[in-house]
């Protein structure tokens, strides 16, 4: 169950490198604001800065659990589902955030937070 919960946790990594290259490089560009809703090139550059740094907030997230899975897959269990557990955790806690404050963000949060809640059970389940 342990390499399941890490390949959950290193499919939620990607998405969240994909949402960091959308919020942090793309953000002004016309298909990233359809996909954020940003009405217009005004909007994007006024939210770009803010963008930017929830960008580096994902990709940091990515990092951490992508880090712990090569942990873990090198040996130390302990240090590396930590990480796992931590970096997934806050990427699901992140999903509930955006879900419970518009409900309109039901697919996104699903997107953002499934696979971090998968990873989650899955890794709580096999290091138990």
């Amino acid at each position: 169950m342990l390499i399941t919960g890490l390949v959950f946790a290193a499919l939620a990594a990607a998405i969240h490198v994909y949402i960091f290259v959308l919020e942090s490089v793309r953000w002004t560009h016309p298909a990233t604001r359809r996909v954020f809703g940003v009405g217009s090139a005004e909007e994007a550059e006024t939210t770009r800065a803010l963008a930017f740094n929830q960008g580096f907030y994902n990709l940091f997230l990515a990092i951490a659990g992508l880090l712990g899975v090569v942990l873990v897959i090198a040996g130390s269990t302990t240090v590396g589902a930590t990480l796992v557990l931590a970096a997934t955790g806050m990427m699901l806690a992140a999903s509930l955030v955006l879900v419970l404050s518009d409900g309109t963000k039901l697919r996104a949060a699903a997107v953002q937070g499934v696979l971090p809640l998968l990873a989650v059970i899955a890794v709580s389940i096999g290091i138990a």
